[in-house]
């Protein structure tokens, strides 16, 4: 039988490579993520690894556990002090709400809310069972948040969220902290925000990737299937019309020099980033069998991902890096070679800007107009400005 402590700890000692806090990571060897994964083996439970637990018609994942890196970063950036009172959005496995209840500690109070009623008995019986009878997890629309236990002093959601929801930031106290994975035309990053100043101002801002919200409240976001064989699929910031994808990809191609060079972790980070707040036509890519796709700066194990612009059946997509370390862009369709050259342009405009990352990412929600001058993401309920510190 495995040493289900063994498991743990070095499950604990991974994530702590990020430099999580003691007090996160201590929470980690205390809760048995295996209790809420009970369909995998103990092995499979404690990697640090995202594992996927339900999928819609078309196989697309709709629910998973989240990577237990970007829980604990999360927890951190969310700082969960003893005797507040939180508000989850989304449940999931419930292993999250359990982790923020000990956080909490004896004295605090969670509530986790799920639109979905099989995720949420699921979750009711994995708390009960992990010794968590205390949360409240609630079917509900997370988007309306949960007004019965309001005013909280923490609120996260453990989805990616496509806009702030005014009910959390009216369910929240004066001194409160928001953390979300929130939309920013298509790319995900982990926000904690606090009030400032008639608006919503970030205190970090990390990479992250979730599950979307679902229900009425869900953003535009499109992600669709081309190819089941080869799980070639393509998502956009929005529904758009882009033409044959597949006849473009299966049709003669050419590549072109940039004269960039960038690795996996700074283009992800940064300069995926930079393309989806600056370019509309922005997408991104990816399948599980090599066929289609060219190799990429943004693969990894199992999967060929890039990113690039798609209009009118034509695509220009990042390629690999030649061998003198420059980054290539390949062009693909009638149109190819000029929208190539246009994502040659962004990715030579964000070298010289610095190679800006999340790092340096400053958001801020306001609720009526925008400053003047300020590049705005525009929302239902909010208007989000985003700045690079130089």
């Amino acid at each position: 039988m495995a040493d289900l402590s063994a498991l743990r700890e070095s499950m604990v000692e991974e994530v702590r490579k990020r430099g999580i806090s003691d007090t996160v990571a201590q929470a980690l060897r205390a809760v048995p993520r295996h209790v809420f994964l009970p369909e995998v083996a103990p092995e499979t439970a404690y990697r640090d690894d995202a594992i996927v637990t339900r999928r819609d018609a078309d196989g697309l994942p709709i629910s998973s556990s989240s990577q237990p890196t970007i829980m604990a970063v999360m927890l951190d950036q969310l700082g969960v002090e003893p005797g507040q009172r939180i508000l989850e959005i989304g449940t999931g496995t419930g292993y999250n709400a359990a982790l923020l209840a000990l956080l909490a500690g004896p004295g605090g109070e969670v509530v986790s809310v799920d639109i979905d009623p099989a995720l949420v008995e699921r979750a009711r019986g994995h708390l009960d069972a992990a010794g968590f009878p205390g949360v409240t997890v609630a079917c509900a629309d997370g988007f309306e948040g949960f007004p019965g236990r309001a005013p909280y002093d923490r609120v996260i959601a453990t989805v990616g969220v496509w806009d702030l929801a005014p009910a959390w930031l009216e369910q929240l106290g004066p001194s409160g902290r928001l953390v979300v994975p929130l939309d920013l035309r298509g790319v995900q990053r982990s926000v904690a925000m606090e009030r400032a100043d008639g608006h919503w101002a970030s205190r970090s801002v990390v990479p992250c990737g979730f599950m979307r919200l679902r229900g009425p409240s869900a953003g535009p976001e499109m992600t669709r299937v081309l190819d089941r064989d080869s799980e070639l699929t393509i998502s956009l910031p929005e529904a758009r019309e882009t033409g044959d994808v597949l006849a473009a990809l299966d049709g003669p191609s050419s590549a072109f020099p940039t004269g960039v060079g960038g690795g996996r972790a700074e283009l992800l980070d940064g300069f995926v980033l930079w393309l989806a707040v600056h370019e509309p036509r922005w997408c991104s890519l990816f399948e599980t069998r090599a066929g289609r796709l060219p190799a990429a700066p943004l693969d990894a194990p199992g999967y060929t991902m890039t990113a690039g612009i798609v209009e009118r059946g034509s695509l220009g997509v990042l390629e690999s890096a030649g061998r003198d370390g420059m980054l290539t862009v390949h062009a693909y369709g009638p149109e190819g070679a000029g929208l190539a050259a246009d994502l040659a342009a962004h990715l030579r405009a964000w070298a010289a800007a610095g190679r800006p990352a999340s790092g340096g990412l400053r958001v801020e929600a306001h609720l009526g107009p925008a400053p003047a001058g300020a590049l705005v993401v525009e929302k239902r309920h909010t208007r989000l400005v985003l700045r690079w510190a130089s």
